[in-house]
């Protein structure tokens, strides 16, 4: 899905929202960012840990969009825009590292979209871990044969 310039400043915005509840003087919480998006009405809902609304905006885009692959393109369009804000991002006032997450309406996560850490950002996405099964059951084998 190739997000619109309107779209990804709608969503960025949304994202220096949510920022702006933590600013680099407060002191620091413990929390992570999760994200929402309704493929029905296409709202997008920041929140932190105790499901507080931080930001919201409705991505005209996303409305009722086929639900076939919609959460893993709407995650490359949030990590695009996550990663675009990454200075401002390591500078909230959330002690690291924390993460930004999307999760459906039951506040359960889809995916990680990114972690935040002290030293550097992680991008995190569906490839990280993909043959880790495969490559640890091959290692476990060959131990075992000798």
């Amino acid at each position: 899905m190739k997000a619109s310039q309107q779209t990804i400043q709608e969503i960025e915005r949304s994202i220096r929202d949510a920022i702006s509840k933590y600013p680099k003087d407060a002191e620091p919480v413990m929390t992570d960012i999760s994200v929402m998006v309704n493929p029905e009405t296409g709202g997008l809902t920041l929140f932190n840990d105790d499901e507080e609304v931080l930001a919201s905006v409705i991505v005209h885009e996303w409305e009722s969009c086929p639900m076939e692959d919609f959460y893993d393109r709407v995650a490359s369009v949030l990590r695009g825009c996550i990663h675009h804000l990454r200075a401002e991002i390591s500078r909230m006032s959330i002690l690291q590292p924390f993460s930004f997450l999307l999760v459906d309406e039951d506040h359960e996560t889809i995916q990680d979209l990114e972690m935040v850490d002290s030293e550097e950002t992680l991008v995190l996405d569906g490839t990280l871990l993909q043959g880790l099964d495969e490559d640890l059951n091959a290692f476990l084998r060959q131990l075992l044969d000798e």
